[in-house]
């Protein structure tokens, strides 16, 4: 739009709340788009232009506006339009023009050329916001919202190599819950999922931002833990089990009480050669360790 109708400043703004600003605040890291986009709140936005649909051309007084301008670039601007972008009959942002010139865009100019590039404009967004969610489906857990397994294996040679590259620790977690079976037969499959979301939601509540939490398969989860070497991994499991079995969840007013089991492999590990390798050395741990918690509880039943 720029280029083609030599317009020096275009940029878009998106109300606060929508999915449209939601994907659109993940992008802003990019200089580029964080100089053409600017997220505002929804009654801010309104308040400003109103909620009738139609074009806002101003020449004047225009330091009112000053709060759509996105903040990393010093604009010189004597008139703008301020043209509103839909989306299922909704205002969800605008698209705004700027112009040195206050004769560009002045009150009771004909708006119906702007409306049209309003127009390309949600279309587009909307065709964005359709691939992104096929993009979030195809690499998400449906129930936990979590990677899947797919997106955990690709994240996870990404961060094998870049370990491998700059001579940094990486650690992997494999957890599970101890007898989630008896959770389904006792209390339903929909407790079970209810549980699964429990547990989902505090492995991101007491992991750091760069970790990366997935659902491996059925109560299986995987926590990759860059720049982490094996004890200080052991010791993070370690207050997660603690964290989980003192926050369980609440069915009908009662606790479901559950505890977890995990195995831990580092990449410095003999043996451990590539992202598989390091995967399936975590597995075995995990595996090992609930053959111990099996064997534990058959002494004590021998006992009794």
């Amino acid at each position: 739009i720029r280029d083609k109708f030599k317009i020096p400043y275009v940029w878009i703004v998106l109300a606060d709340g929508h999915e449209a600003a939601h994907m659109a605040g993940e992008l802003c890291a990019s200089e580029l788009l964080s100089n053409r986009m600017k997220i505002v709140e929804r009654d801010t936005l309104l308040g400003l232009m109103g909620d009738h649909g139609r074009p806002l051309l101003v020449n004047r007084d225009l330091t009112v506006f000053y709060r759509l301008f996105p903040g990393r670039e010093s604009y010189l601007v004597r008139s703008m339009a301020i043209v509103p972008l839909t989306l299922e009959g909704r205002i969800i942002g605008t698209l705004n023009l700027g112009d040195p010139s206050e004769n560009r865009y002045a009150p009771g100019m004909d708006p119906s050329l702007l409306e049209r590039l309003a127009v390309k404009v949600s279309i587009c967004l909307s065709n964005v916001m359709a691939h992104e969610r096929l993009k979030i489906a195809a690499s998400r857990d449906p129930l936990t919202g979590l990677l899947n397994r797919r997106a955990m294996e690709s994240v996870l040679k990404r961060e094998f190599e870049r370990a491998v590259r700059y001579e940094t620790p990486l650690a992997v977690i494999f957890l599970d819950l101890d007898d989630f079976k008896s959770v389904n037969d006792t209390y339903g499959h929909d407790a079970g999922d209810d549980l699964l979301e429990h547990l989902a939601e505090n492995l991101c509540r007491m992991s750091r931002s760069m970790d990366v939490v997935a659902r491996y398969a059925g109560d299986e989860f995987v926590i990759v833990l860059p720049s982490t070497p094996a004890a200080a991994a052991g010791k993070f499991a370690d207050r997660l089990c603690v964290f989980l079995e003192k926050n369980p969840l609440s069915l009908r007013g009662e606790p479901v009480r559950v505890s977890t089991s995990y195995g831990i492999a580092s990449i410095d590990e003999a043996g451990v050669s590539d992202p598989a390798s390091l995967l399936r050395r975590a597995d075995e741990r995990l595996m090992e360790a609930k053959g111990r918690k099996r064997r534990q509880r058959r002494v004590v039943r021998l006992e009794r």
